[in-house]
């Protein structure tokens, strides 16, 4: 069974980024790279991830006018990561110039809705406080887009795969460990455990904190994936 487990490495130091990578490269399918990383790192902090492991989710959530995302997106590609972002709510033409734009290998996906927002929220932004709803038109756009996959949380998994069948990427934020880890200062709203989002349908599972975040994230990784095939 391939490794499902996507590290995030958006943390402020990166001497430690770098030996969170070496420690745990043999058991994570990749590595994402955030706007925090990003924006302290730039590529050549990228550089620096990628030759310790070429597997990169560059998650830089684009979302500007079709020209604007589809010259960045000319410049991402040319850092060669597995995947990378774009929001859906940028509209059809910008889905359609990233979906067009010669990739080489590096896979385009669509955010839904952010894994912080809640029903309230979406009501006052989206008019809808039905997020399962809006997720699941997001997702159908975006697969009459042609793009790549889908980023959503896990409690929309099911929809969307229903949605979009068994052909586009499934990657999913929002993941923890435990119930116990959830608490009200926790930033991400619509969360499951690993097993939960691989059995509904996940392709891969993004985990930063409770990998990063610990004095063993190897094992940690480890038994994440134990988990996840355990029946």
């Amino acid at each position: 069974m391939t490794n499902k487990v996507i590290v995030a490495l958006d943390n402020k130091n990166l001497t430690q980024i770098v030996s969170i990578v070496k420690k745990t490269k043999s058991e994570a399918y990749g590595f994402k790279i955030g706007k925090e990383f990003f924006y302290n790192y730039g590529i050549e902090g990228y550089k620096k991830i990628y030759k310790l492991s070429p597997n990169i989710f560059l998650d830089l959530k684009l979302h500007d006018i079709p020209n604007t995302v589809e010259k960045a997106l000319k410049a991402i590609v040319k850092l060669k990561p597995l995947l990378s972002t774009i929001h859906i709510s940028g509209g059809d033409e910008m889905q359609k110039v990233s979906a067009k734009l010669k990739k080489n290998k590096t896979k385009i996906l669509g955010v839904t809705i952010l894994t912080s927002l809640n029903s309230s929220q979406t009501k006052k932004y989206y008019n809808n406080q039905n997020v399962n709803q809006l997720v699941k038109k997001f997702a159908i756009n975006a697969k009459k887009n042609n793009l790549d996959g889908i980023v959503c949380s896990p409690l929309e998994i099911s929809t969307v795969r229903k949605e979009v069948g068994n052909k586009m990427l499934i990657v999913v934020p929002g993941i923890r460990l435990e119930k116990k880890q959830i608490n009200k200062k926790d930033d991400q709203k619509r969360i499951l455990t690993p097993k939960q989002a691989i059995n509904l349908g996940a392709d891969y599972l993004v985990i930063g904190r409770p990998i990063v975040e610990s004095n063993n994230p190897l094992k940690i990784l480890k038994e994440i994936n134990k988990s996840i095939i355990e029946k």
